[in-house]
């Protein structure tokens, strides 16, 4: 599996940068994990819209689904333009009605709601998921192709279900939304210090730190996550790519 961050900002994007949003790829499969604002104009660095094959949604606030819309669009408007291309899938739960009635446009995309409580097989991976603890219905994922395994967390704070949640993986794809000396229970989000000791209770291999903070040294999320994992840790940033 290959992912390349195509945003990272969590609540908003930088400018000139996308919040969340991740691009997975396997066997020419693609797939996009959450799709938040700016993505669509980020993502056509590394491919077009009407390449994708699937989307997967963690949860419905906006700086994981707001391009969702004009991402629809941009297959609308390709489609006229001799392009067109099969009705996209997009995952979501169902528990927020009103959102997931959202993802069906037209012939464009056709919204699927995933049981959280058994596997989806989209393409070539199996997904897992995860309740989040976030002021939301949110999932977290585990997403296995070829032997390999992604975890990725959503947004959420900390608990211990996570452990045997992301036992083992190759890469945990964290949200780390506040630093060591914050308490983000409240808003549904984890800091630094949590992230070191999922990583390392879970014995993954590798962490990346993700749905970053607007503020301070974001190099000290590295420094105090490593003090409670051993193995690498590194911020998310727009285009990393990294083979799993």
């Amino acid at each position: 599996m290959k992912l390349t961050i195509v945003g990272f900002w969590g609540g908003y994007p930088k400018a000139n940068e996308a919040s969340t949003g991740y691009l997975l790829e396997h066997d020419g499969f693609k797939l996009m994990i959450d799709f938040g604002s700016g993505v669509l104009a980020k993502l056509q660095n590394y491919v077009q819209p009407e390449e994708l094959d699937a989307l997967v949604l963690s949860h419905y606030h906006p700086d994981h689904v707001a391009d969702i819309g004009v991402l629809q669009h941009a297959r609308l408007i390709q489609g006229f333009l001799g392009k067109k291309s099969p009705q996209l899938p997009i995952y979501g739960h169902a528990q927020d009605k009103q959102e997931f009635s959202k993802l069906t446009y037209k012939n464009i995309s056709k919204g699927i709601a995933y049981d959280p409580n058994k596997k989806l097989e989209v393409g070539p991976y199996t997904i897992s998921f995860l309740p989040a603890v976030h002021p939301v219905p949110c999932y977290a994922m585990r997403i296995e192709a070829a032997g390999k395994t992604l975890v990725y967390t959503a947004d959420t704070s900390f608990k211990e279900e996570f452990i045997s949640f992301a036992e083992g993986a190759d890469l945990l794809l964290s949200e780390c939304n506040f630093y060591g000396w914050q308490d983000g229970k409240g808003a549904g989000h984890m800091n630094s210090y949590d992230n070191g000791k999922l990583a390392h209770n879970a014995g993954v291999k590798q962490l990346i730190l993700t749905h970053l903070p607007h503020y301070g040294d974001l190099k000290q999320l590295i420094s105090e996550a490593s003090t409670g994992f051993e193995g690498p840790v590194s911020l998310a940033s727009e285009g990393y790519e990294i083979t799993i």
